[in-house]
């Protein structure tokens, strides 16, 4: 159910086969650009399209345009709602693009969008009409429910993946002030069949949990946008709210492809009959020809391989900027950080709207502080395995499984660094171990090894020949905590809600010391005022952060009871301000 960096998405694989350096710098290390009113937009606009597609038309509709007229007052309402909500999250963002600002938004843009939404998804619903209501028309008009995940709707019940976790779901209400209405079996198909039967599924705005599908190898995940079914066929739709001709247009195919397969290999084996993009600026719809079944084999060894390549690309500290030689050409959509490089004169080079970068004075450690590459990395460690748990959720919620390995009379947790990364953990249960490329780390207060795909845990004296010489690490010594200074090169606030209904909340920022990079993340309390009041280019001192690993990536966790964080400022200290 947690996001994780090891697995396969579309969104990371459009990205990978645009720039591998760019996807690296995105997904891997964390290093974002700033907001922009079009990211928050896009999201909005999804939302509220589907809140729309969620209601029932009256019966006395007789056309396409008597729906247009019936949903108008609806789209008014959920146009100011967007808007709101839009204002909202742009005003949390903690680094906005220069020269934008949510009110040069304007209501009719967003208005006509969202009616190019509902234009596509009449297509749907006058061919529906046309078809007579299509093959599940009786079926509905019978009470029955003809798939296993319904299409969501206002008054039905939510189909949350995983229920158990969510509070009193059985005690709440879903009553909604409208409700489908029927004819009897026989009788010819009304506009207002159409439209519910024409509804596709898509992400219900009532479920906080995710709604994603994933591989049954678990090392591919996908979160489709939409699902038309009403004709007894699959057809996969994303929903993007600009237009066909934006830069980043040339992966639409690659996206679709990606999610018909992961259909393929999480239903059966079925094929997707269709897939488009329905770009709502412009109510414009791209189809594409999906891949067959003969194809999915094909794809499956490709994305294997992309994954494969994607995980061994590079883990511990991340160096940054590289030569010229590691650096992209800033051609493809997306490219920024990917592009910054130092030349064989040592000159920089980068895109401008980066060119602050260049004047940031050099970074000087001096004790206490220590580059972000001295940071101890992977360790070898021997003892007894006990104390089996999980899976269950880690400090970003995700479920995963977790142990303790007893030395004498010292113990340390070990933990899947995300969810999956290491499912045999509990295989040698109460006998004598070495585990091999651990990652060290802390989690409040008590130091942890988490443990991954290239971790290896043997039974004492059964160790690779390769690894009889490790050295290992005695459990109270191992480096837990760091004292690190640098500079912000981007930074960003996100929340949301966990599986369980527990609101969550971070803060998190890229620290440069001028040679390396890492991502440093704040939790809920330890989120202070002075996190929320930095800027890329400010200068960061900290004392005492937690050492911790996301995706074999160095990342810094800062406890607001251990670490001290100041902010040392000169006049040429942030040139971006």
């Amino acid at each position: 159910m947690g996001r994780t960096r090891g697995r396969l998405s579309a969104s990371a694989l459009t990205t990978y086969l645009r720039c591998p350096r760019q996807w690296l710098l995105g997904y891997q290390a964390g290093l974002s650009g700033p907001t922009r009113t079009p990211q928050i937009l896009g999201v909005v606009l999804e939302e509220a399209l589907c809140s729309l597609m969620m209601h029932h038309p009256p019966a006395d509709v007789a056309g396409r345009e008597d729906l247009v007229a019936w949903a108008e007052p609806h789209v008014d309402r959920l146009v100011a709602a967007a808007l709101d909500e839009g204002k909202e999250a742009w005003e949390a963002s903690l680094w906005k693009a220069d020269g934008e600002s949510w009110a040069d938004v304007e209501v009719d843009d967003v208005k006509g969008r969202l009616l190019g939404g509902l234009s596509l998804f009449l297509d749907e619903v006058e061919a529906c009409h046309a078809a007579g209501g299509g093959p599940y028309l009786d079926a509905h008009r019978r009470g029955e429910q003809p798939f296993t995940v319904p299409a969501p709707c206002w008054g039905s019940e939510p189909v949350f993946p995983l229920p158990e976790k969510v509070p009193d779901v059985a005690l709440r209400r879903w009553d909604a002030p409208e409700t489908a209405t029927w004819s009897l079996p026989g009788e010819p198909v009304c506009w207002n069949e159409a439209w519910e039967c024409a509804r596709p599924w898509f992400k219900d705005p009532r479920v906080h949990q995710p709604q994603r599908l994933y591989h049954p190898e678990d090392w591919a995940s996908g979160e489709l946008d939409l699902v038309l079914r009403w004709d007894g066929n699959v057809r996969i739709v994303d929903i993007k709210s600009g237009r066909s001709s934006s830069p980043f247009a040339s992966s639409l195919e690659h996206q679709l492809r990606f999610y018909a397969w992961l259909w393929h290999e999480t239903h059966d084996g079925e094929v997707a009959a269709g897939m488009a993009g329905w770009y709502l600026n412009g109510a414009e719809q791209v189809v594409y020809a999906p891949p067959t079944s003969d194809d999915m084999v094909g794809l499956t060894a490709e994305y294997a391989s992309v994954h494969e390549a994607m995980q061994s690309m590079v883990e511990g500290v991340i160096p940054f900027p590289p030569g010229s030689e590691d650096a992209c050409n800033a051609d493809q959509a997306g490219c920024g950080w990917c592009a910054v490089c130092f030349d064989e004169q040592g000159a920089w080079s980068g895109p401008d709207r980066l060119a602050w970068m260049k004047a940031l004075p050099e970074v000087s450690l001096h004790s206490p502080y220590q580059p972000l590459h001295s940071i101890q990395g992977r360790v070898a460690v021997r003892g007894r395995l006990t104390g089996a748990w999980g899976p269950m959720p880690n400090h970003f919620g995700e479920p995963v499984l977790g142990a303790v390995l007893v030395v004498g009379q010292q113990h340390i947790t070990l933990e899947e660094s995300e969810p999956g990364s290491f499912p045999n953990l509990h295989a040698l249960l109460e006998r004598e171990v070495v585990l091999l490329d651990a990652m060290p780390g802390v989690w409040r207060d008590q130091p942890r090894l988490y443990v991954d795909q290239r971790s290896t845990l043997v039974l004492d004296g059964d160790e690779p020949s390769s690894s009889v010489e490790a050295n290992f690490t005695r459990l109270g010594l191992l480096r837990t905590r760091a004292n690190v200074q640098g500079y912000v090169l981007s930074l960003s606030r996100r929340s949301g809600i966990r599986v369980d209904g527990k609101p969550w909340s971070m803060v998190s920022f890229i620290l440069w010391d001028g040679q390396h990079l890492a991502e440093t993340v704040a939790f809920g309390s330890s989120i202070s005022q002075r996190l929320l009041e930095l800027m890329p280019g400010d200068c960061v001192a900290m004392t005492g952060v937690e050492i911790g690993w996301r995706g074999g990536i160095l990342q810094l966790r800062i406890d607001n009871r251990k670490t001290r964080l100041e902010t040392p400022r000169t006049k040429e200290s942030n040139p971006s301000r």
